[in-house]
């Protein structure tokens, strides 16, 4: 990871802890993919929790100097994804962070097999 990539990923923790997130989990997805590097998994305490997170997270990026590419899911209630290119980072209620599973979803295949 560049030390630009850091800063962006010390950046984006920062805004999540300020904001009270919980269960902040970092992901390096490289080997599985070429759509990002990193995913930033953390859960908020409700809908509306998640929503601030999501603001506090594109607020801080902007005030660095970069843009963020878009935002899904401030309409849904319980999963916000925030594109930021190389990070992509996903706010859930733990309800749905339970049910999607990301971080299983996205282990590395030594770490799925025997189940």
């Amino acid at each position: 990871m560049s030390t630009t990539e850091d800063k962006k990923l010390a950046l984006i923790i920062e805004a999540l802890e300020d904001i009270k997130a919980k269960d902040i989990t970092t992901l390096d997805i490289r080997p599985h993919n070429s759509i990002a590097d990193t995913l930033v998994i953390a859960s908020g305490t409700s809908s509306r929790h998640i929503q601030s997170m999501a603001e506090q997270v594109v607020d801080k990026i902007k005030k660095s100097g970069e843009q963020p590419l878009g935002t899904e899911g401030k309409g849904s209630g319980d999963w916000v994804l925030v594109d930021l290119s190389d990070v992509i980072v996903h706010l859930l209620v733990p309800e749905a962070r339970a049910r999607y599973d990301l971080e299983h979803l996205w282990a590395a295949p030594e770490t799925k097999k025997g189940e």
